[in-house]
């Protein structure tokens, strides 16, 4: 198993539009410091499942029948909307699962197209090919899963959006044991608390109670991205910090 992060940025992504911060004034000139949406590809015994959709090219990226389904984290429009031009292609309809939200996104549920929703349910494995799927909710403003992911003894949790966990994922995830945590990071430590996304307080907080995982942190916002430019030694050796390409390495937890 393979995951690559093919985005890590949050909404806004970096550079920020009309922003001239030194995270953003970087990104303008080195393309390698360029965050896209937040998203992943996992590459499992020959599969290839996304997790979110906001790429606005997915259809280049991926022609017809490259993709076996993608996972929905949530239906906000950087997680999506790159499903809205894929919706109106012909051939195999395409599975997507997803949290139960029955509002979605705009028309995407209406107006499917050759999308097949699947609502998923907390805590209820399922499998694709020999990848073992767990959706754990998460904290944020949407209806929102993180998604446990496990091959043969190799495990990696994904887990944006999110502001802090629920205890029974917490719970959930300590007993499961990933070797690695994809974990939301969206802003640098604050003063006060932190709301529907983790600052870097919240995320240590949560390595520390999940015990000595790897923590890769992505959904980066370019506040968060100038903070480590001026505090280049902040993070510990377990923490890690994503960019666009990022591929995770996987071992037997």
């Amino acid at each position: 198993m393979r995951l690559t992060l093919l985005g890590t940025g949050a909404a806004g992504g970096v550079p920020l539009y009309g922003c001239e911060c030194p995270a953003c004034a970087r990104a303008q000139v080195k393309r390698e410091y360029r965050r896209a949406p937040c998203c992943a590809l996992v590459e499992s015994d020959g599969r290839r499942l996304l997790i979110d959709a906001g790429l606005l090219d997915l259809t280049e990226r991926f022609p017809a029948g490259m993709l076996a389904g993608v996972l929905l984290t949530h239906y906000h429009p950087d997680h999506v909307q790159g499903l809205f031009h894929l919706r109106w292609g012909v051939g195999d309809p395409l599975d997507v699962y997803a949290p139960p939200d029955s509002v979605g996104c705009a028309d995407l549920h209406k107006n499917n197209g050759l999308l097949r929703f699947h609502r998923l349910t907390k805590f209820a494995p399922f499998q694709l090919g020999d990848l073992v799927i767990t959706p754990v909710p998460l904290i944020h403003s949407k209806p929102t899963f993180g998604y446990c992911l496990e091959q043969r003894g190799h495990r990696v949790a994904y887990l944006t959006d999110t502001c802090g966990l629920p205890p029974n994922t917490r719970e959930f995830l300590v007993g499961w044991r990933p070797h690695s945590v994809i974990l939301d990071c969206t802003h640098p430590p604050r003063a006060e608390p932190a709301r529907n996304h983790n600052d870097l307080t919240e995320v240590l907080a949560i390595g520390k109670d999940l015990g000595g995982v790897d923590l890769v942190l992505t959904h980066i916002g370019h506040a968060f991205d100038t903070w480590l430019m001026q505090h280049p030694e902040a993070l510990p050796a377990s923490v890690s910090l994503a960019r666009d390409g990022t591929t995770v390495r996987l071992v037997n937890a």
